[in-house]
């Protein structure tokens, strides 16, 4: 060995000793001849496997470093092998030669082993016979992909090696150079429900970000719709020259997840699963297994033979079975124990002993049978017990040691020790792509010990045991593999155990929530509660359904990162939840330890606003629609059929198994008499509704999914209209007209109401509007364009589009926004954007008001109005919901979901239950426990609301003008209000009589205040004024100055004893009156930009502002001069506050940043803001609006797109309160810091207070 190899050996000895497991990396090394078994047996003799190893090692040749380098890059190793790489040494011409059986130690093929380590593509079997003609195969269909996206199957019986060839033909570096220079990403799929499949695409998102430079880790998509986007966006811009490969897939449904427009290698059972996908499609069939030869080889590696020195009994053997390579790879496995058996072992398969209770029509067991219990029959009594508890596994699934060793309850060495036996003999799968190392059984092997052990339910108890036993002290808090098998798998064993108690006791505790949500996400979470619920509703109903709507309305919240506090969720759900019951036993304990946490406690018990709940399907309902007159709803979804029933009950009319694959929509005709269907299976189809018979099969029309239909509105001219992932749109049946221009996917088109127009909505970024009759493009809108700061890359998904009722406008829905155009102009005239981190998935404008409807990602209805925005929120789903429809008066609305339900709402009930919610311009007075609060109401009437659950306590008559501001008189009953005319009054409390009417202003009033006697009432105005009142004589004082509106101002002592104030305006100047005589005594230029805040001192020494010019002032009270310049930050500064020792000062802008100033020095002390950016592209979710210090200067609380508390001497987050609404204008703090009043943008009062230490 060259001396500097062996000196970095001897460096890297301490290092590579503590990490490396000998046993695994001296397997490559024998098979590349650089290692002898003697050697071997003296390394698995010592006490110090490592040790010993690196000591034989030192003593070999070049040849046994570079295999030594290599077997650490196939077990996973890197980061160790990279300690070796520079002092790689070369092979002479006739080394390397000698070396060619084993892994070239050129730098070509390192760095192939690198990328398909990095894309865990599974190494070969421990014997691997190379099959040419079907490699040659694959590798050329791969090839056709080199310019082009697309879909290459390998097919074949179960058992037959699709899975080694599919990761043989990838082993080639030249192939990867030119067509995947961009990686290999491999991914097993299986069979898996959805909540499995959104684990598996969140797993692949993660690994691919993982590769990536970003600012931030993204937090894991939360649906499955949201996955594929997330993985669509991975594979076209960041790998868009990538292969993805998907190992065993079964159904046509899962492959759709990943119809994302990209290069992609599978392996099935079934040829003909790519019909359901877009793109080109080749495939490779391996119906055969193994030919004799092949097969042969196999076993003359086994027992280190030559194929001519087989014994006869081989080819017998071979024969039996029946060409599949992991029966052929069991036997020889024994036969390498037992040279001397063959014989034997041809007796065992002739045997045909074993009869299944499952029979599969693509394999024959029997063989498997046989080879299986030889294979058995061999291991010690004890191994033999410990591999039939594989059996508890589930398919597809791989487990790390650590868990088998709970199952088993021995030390994990042993543990290891055994599966590396069970691995030699072919008995199960080492995937060394992850440390630590997986395992698993093939398909076709767990289905022989599930027969072999048909009474589960004691091994499901056996299991659940044994993890009690483990985990005694509480649930596993890492997230390694093992923790995330528990989390993941043991509800199920509970349930197949039988033990519905302990399952009550997992999932009905809200630790389990909030660990498993911080793991997995809230989506798996909230399908255990739908897979359970069977079993969960015979404890309590109730409870299930509290912790399962808790999920799905906070399940947004959870997606988050860093990860919400579970406890101060759960605070917010209904008092007699038990999820809130536990939530409050929690807080007050951890209170108790000085954590901090808010009692929503005026929220009430609000029924349900959903008129009727149906359950129509098995599965997902993505579509359903009112027919002409009303009286009926269809709907179709996942399950592949069609539904109709009765508006008024529910009452089921019809039900026909529609399609091949899932309905993705239906659609009445004009006279209600016919329905359409479209579907993934590419065809539309109408049926007779009365008789539900299939009239007409349309499926030539389509090359793709079909996403959408809808017949024209009136009976002039029947058409129905279609569009697909094809690009095209085409409308039938009278005539047929195809109509092009969209470049990508059309997700949705609509007629105009009179039935002249076409809306077509495209992933393409655009909404185009056709003439039908002529089919030709007649206006297109670039929706991209709006969104210019877009980091997709990919592009802008145009969801849907609905028109406005006289057809003068649209709609439509993109990412979380809903746009609203002139059709005639293409003027965009208003932007809906929704109220919290969420996509819209579709909308529809009322046929008969100004009302629209939007279904959104976050399980929620909002109907909104382009007068009011936000004007309800429906909630009540548990799953995404992705239709709207309102009837054709516009009195019903339903909503349909994955959630497997549709829900009726009464628009008017809806509507009204919302229309009295407050704005978000109040007042509130604290009075030792009592909280008074003024508001408005979207109603425009004055409300007052008293004590802590927010009592109406009066309701003025409605105000002519709208109220703009109000305030509440300490020293009387009263209360002032200002409107948008200038109007100003004071109203008595509770009677309601108008005390003063004060006019003067001429625009509209922002602010005003009482002093502390209650005689002198002020306020500010968009005229640019600010008035001082004698409100009970009506004598004014008109304090003019300001060339902008003055938003807002306050009352000053500063050093004189005659109260001042200080106002503020947009034209970037701050000025000091006398409040006595209006005399003005300073006017400061303080900002180039409208001054946006300000705040005084305590001490009243010195006073701050805040502008849009981005900076913040410091100025003194005596000389009136600029004593500090804060700058730093890079949006608008819109809140500042000094804290109450006036040692500190805090200024919040519109990115979400807060910054803590020194007042001594003016320099900066902490930035309080997240890790990273939230889905609203803030650090706060929007504007920091207000700003309020603890009395004793440690706690700051801030208001944005939530509410926050920070520790001002670490600038680290304390606590976050999640609003229903967002975009929240200011908090109202009580003197003693522990009771909290804010209104968010949907008219929601929130009455927080602290919770105290204590027992309940």
């Amino acid at each position: 060995m060259e001396e500097r190899a062996r000196s970095c050996l001897l460096r890297s000895r301490a290092t590579l000793e503590q990490d490396i497991k000998a046993s695994y990396l001296m397997d490559h090394m024998i098979s590349d001849g650089v290692l002898t078994g003697v050697e071997e047996e003296r390394v698995l003799r010592s006490s110090e496997e490592a040790a010993a190893l690196l000591e034989v090692l030192l003593w070999k040749d070049n040849r046994a470093y570079i295999s030594f380098y290599n077997a650490l890059i196939r077990e996973s190793y890197g980061d160790l092998a990279s300690l070796l790489h520079n002092d790689l040494p070369q092979l002479s011409p006739e080394g390397e030669k000698s070396y060619s059986n084993g892994i070239s130690p050129t730098a070509v093929s390192q760095v192939l082993s690198a990328i398909l380590s990095e894309g865990g593509v599974p190494q070969r079997p421990v014997v691997f016979v190379n099959r040419p003609a079907l490699l040659n195969k694959v590798r050329e269909k791969l090839y056709k992909l080199q310019n082009a996206v697309g879909w290459v199957t390998v097919f074949g019986m179960a058992g037959s090696g699709k899975s080694v060839l599919a990761a043989e033909s990838v082993k080639d570096h030249t192939l990867i150079k030119e067509c995947f220079p961009d990686g290999i990403h491999w991914l097993s799929v299986g069979q898996c429900e959805r909540a499995d499949l959104l684990v598996r695409l969140q797993s692949l998102c993660f690994r691919l970000e993982q590769s990536q430079v970003s600012e931030a880790p993204l937090r894991p998509p939360s649906s499955l719709e949201e996955a594929k986007e997330r993985l669509r966006f991975l594979m076209l811009r960041r790998f868009p020259r990538a292969l993805l490969i998907l190992d065993d897939v079964w159904d046509s449904y899962t492959l759709r997840a990943f119809d994302i427009q990209c290069r992609v290698l599978l392996t099935t059972r079934n040829r003909s699963l790519t019909d359901s996908v877009s793109g080109q499609r080749f495939s490779v069939p391996v119906e055969s297994g193994l030919d004799e030869e092949k097969a042969l080889e196999i076993l003359a590696l086994y027992v280190n033979g030559k194929l001519h020195n087989l014994p006869e009994q081989a080819r017998s053997i071979v024969k039996e079975c029946k060409g599949s390579p992991l029966v052929v790879s069991l036997i020889g496995a024994l036969l390498r124990e037992f040279p001397e058996r063959w014989g034997y072992y041809l007796r065992q398969l002739q045997k045909k002993q074993f009869q299944r209770i499952r029979k599969s029509s693509s394999y024959d067991y029997e063989a498997l049978d046989q080879a299986m219990d030889a294979s058995l029959q061999v291991l010690k009594k004890e191994h033999r017990e410990l591999y039939k508890d594989l059996s508890v596994l589930e398919k597809d699934v791989k487990v790390p040691a650590k868990v088998l060793s709970v199952l088993w309850g021995k030390e994990l060495e042993d543990v290891e020790d055994v599966l590396q036996e069970f691995v030699n003999k072919s008995l199960l799968f080492r995937d060394c792509n992850q440390r630590p190392y997986l395992y698993y059984l093939h398909d076709l092997q767990l289905d022989f010990l599930t027969e072999q052990n048909r009474s589960q339910l004691a091994l499901h108890s056996k299991v659940i045991r044994q993890y009690q036993q483990a985990y005694s002290k509480g649930l596993p808090t890492s997230v390694d593999v093992e923790c995330l098998y528990w989390y993941r798998f043991l509800p199920h064993h509970m349930a197949r155990a039988g033990l519905s108690k302990e399952l009550y006791s997992l999932m009905f505790s809200l630790d389990w929530v909030k660990n498993k949500a911080q793991i997995m996400g809230s989506a798996h979470l909230i399908n255990d509660y739908v897979e359970y619920g069977a079993i969960l509703d015979q404890e309590n109903s109730e409870v299930r359904l509290q912790f399962q709507e808790f999920l799905s309305l906070n399940g947004h919240q959870l997606e988050q990162r860093p990860f919400p506090d579970v406890v101060q969720l759960a605070l917010s759900q209904p008092h007699s939840s038990e999820v809130y019951k536990q939530a409050l036993l929690q807080a007050k304990e951890r209170a108790n330890r000085g954590q901090l946490y808010l009692d929503w406690v005026n929220k009430s018990n609000q029924e349900s606003l959903s008129r009727l709940v149906l359950h129509p399907h098995q599965n997902s309902v993505y579509y359903a629609c009112f027919s002409r007159d009303g009286s009926k709803i269809a709907s179709c979804g996942a399950s592949k059929t069609l539904r109709v029933f009765k508006s008024t009950s529910g009452e089921k009319l019809q039900e026909i198994l529609a399609h091949d694959d899932e309905v993705l929509c239906c659609a009445f005709s004009p006279d209600d008499r016919h329905i359409a269907t479209c579907s993934s299976d590419r065809k539309v189809k109408v049926w007779n509704v009365e008789k539900g018979t299939l009239l007409r099969v349309f499926e030539d029309e389509h090359e793709e999914q079909i996403n959408h239909c809808q017949f024209t509105n009136t009976n002039r001219r029947v058409l129905l209209a279609t569009c697909s992932n094809d690009k095209i749109t085409n409308t039938k049946p009278t005539s047929q007209n195809t109509m092009f221009g969209h470049m990508e996917p059309v997700n949705h088109c609509c007629f105009s109401p009179d039935d002249t127009y076409l809306a077509t909505s495209s992933n393409d970024g655009t909404l185009k509007l056709f003439e039908v009759q002529s089919a030709n493009e007649w206006k297109s809108i670039d929706i991209n364009s709006f969104f210019p700061d877009n980091d997709d890359e990919t592009g802008v998904m145009v969801k849907c589009s609905t028109w406005s009722a006289d057809g003068a406008r649209i709609f439509c829905a993109a990412k979380n926004t809903v746009f609203m155009f002139d059709v005639e102009t293409q003027d965009m005239m208003l932007e809906i954007r929704t109220s919290r981190l969420s996509t819209v998935q579709y909308c529809q404008a009322c046929p008969n008001s100004q009302l629209l409807a939007l279904a959104l990602s976050h399980y929620t209805v909002e109907v909104s109005s382009p007068a009011a925005s936000l004007m309800a929120e429906c909630s009540g789903h548990l799953s995404w919901v992705p239709c709207v429809q309102f009837s054709p008066k516009g009195s019903l609305l339903l909503s349909s979901s994955d959630d497997q339900t549709i829900r009726l709402w009464e628009t008017e009930r809806v509507h009204t239950s919302s229309a009295v919610a407050l704005k978000r311009d109040f007042d509130v007075v604290f009075n030792q426990d009592d909280i008074t609060v003024v508001a408005a109401d979207s109603k425009n009437r004055l409300q007052v609301r008293s004590g802590v659950t927010g009592s109406l306590e009066f309701e003025s008559v409605k105000q002519k003008s709208r109220i703009r501001c109000m305030c509440i008189c300490r020293q009387a009953p009263a209360v002032a209000l200002g409107t948008e005319d200038g109007t100003v009054q004071v109203l008595e409390v509770p009677s309601g009589n108008i005390l003063a009417t004060l006019l003067g202003h001429t625009k509209t009033v922002h602010h005003c205040l009482f002093t502390e006697d209650g005689q002198t009432l002020i306020t500010s105005s968009e005229d640019t004024t600010v008035r001082v009142w004698r409100w009970r004589t009506g004598e004014c004082l008109v304090l003019k100055g300001h060339k902008e509106p003055v938003r807002k101002f306050h009352l000053v002592g500063f050093s004189s004893s005659s109260p001042a104030l200080l106002s503020w305006s947009f034209d970037g100047t701050a000025k000091v009156w006398e409040l006595s005589s209006g005399k003005k005594l300073q006017d400061l230029e303080c900002h180039h930009g409208a001054v946006l805040s300000a705040d005084i001192s305590l001490d009243g020494q010195v006073f701050s502002t805040a502008s849009a010019d981005k900076t913040a002032k410091v100025w003194s009270c005596t000389s009136w001069e600029m004593v500090f310049l804060l700058k730093g930050h890079k949006a608008c500064v819109r809140s500042c506050r000094f804290s109450w020792d006036g040692k500190r000062l805090a200024t919040g802008d519109d990115n979400g940043e807060i910054r803590l100033w020194n007042m001594l020095n003016g320099s900066l002390l902490k930035i309080c803001s997240r890790e990273s950016k939230d889905s609203m592209d803030s650090f706060h979710g929007g504007w920091v609006t207000d700003l309020h210090f603890s009395p004793d200067n440690k706690v700051l609380v801030s208001t944005g797109g939530y509410i926050k508390w920070w520790s001002v001497e670490r600038g680290e987050a304390l606590q976050t309160f999640y609003t229903t609404g967002a975009n929240l204008k200011r908090i109202h703090v009580s003197p003693d810091f522990k009771s909290f009043v804010t209104i968010d943008n949907i008219g929601i009062l929130y009455i927080l207070k602290q919770v105290e230490g204590g027992q309940l």
